[in-house]
């Protein structure tokens, strides 16, 4: 029951700190990148999808990204999408391609996104910690319970706790990799 519940609780860390990954990723930084704009959702069809399911993105140049829709019906709304995103770039429009200009990044807008990515990593460490808890909360039930003994308990918080510290410190190996990437001029 222990083993089950440690599973639990590093699969959840485990995603969260996925995810926090792909939300780095995704922040825009001072070159043109394929996965700024690929996972930007788009309506179209009756449904959203992401723009790599609807276009070729490729990279001619370093800050520039070339979005070519395979049905050109759906440009203006690949335009629309990419204006309601969180990128905050306008796209030129030219009815066969959609160009995307990375303008250099100011020294002021780089330390606005290294306090979003200080914020997104903390925010995530207190995910982490919430499982550590809710983690803790199911043993010492169990403990209760008598399903465990008190020693056992006390072994699995020990374990809990270690698998916390694991993952908070790759939060901070990601976040660190990241304010430096941001902060390269």
């Amino acid at each position: 029951m222990v083993k089950k519940i440690y599973g639990e609780t590093s699969q959840k860390m485990d995603h969260s700190v996925q995810n926090l990954g792909r939300r780095y990723a995704r922040m825009r930084g001072d070159r043109a990148r394929v996965d700024l704009v690929e996972d930007i959702k788009v309506d179209c069809y009756g449904s959203k999808m992401n723009i790599k399911q609807l276009a070729n993105i490729s990279i001619p140049e370093l800050r520039l990204v070339v979005i070519e829709p395979w049905d050109k019906s759906i440009l203006t709304n690949i335009e629309r999408a990419i204006l309601t995103s969180e990128l905050g770039i306008n796209p030129s429009n030219d009815g066969n391609i959609i160009r995307l200009t990375i303008p250099p990044l100011t020294e002021e807008r780089r330390e606005e996104i290294v306090r979003m990515v200080k914020q997104w990593g903390e925010e995530t460490k207190v995910l982490i910690r919430n499982y550590r808890r809710e983690a803790r909360e199911k043993v010492e039930q169990l403990e209760k319970k008598n399903e465990i003994s008190e020693d056992e308990m006390r072994r699995a918080q020990k374990e809990i706790q270690t698998l916390t510290d694991d993952f908070i410190s790759r939060i901070d190996e990601i976040q660190e990799k990241k304010v430096k990437e941001v902060r390269q001029v």
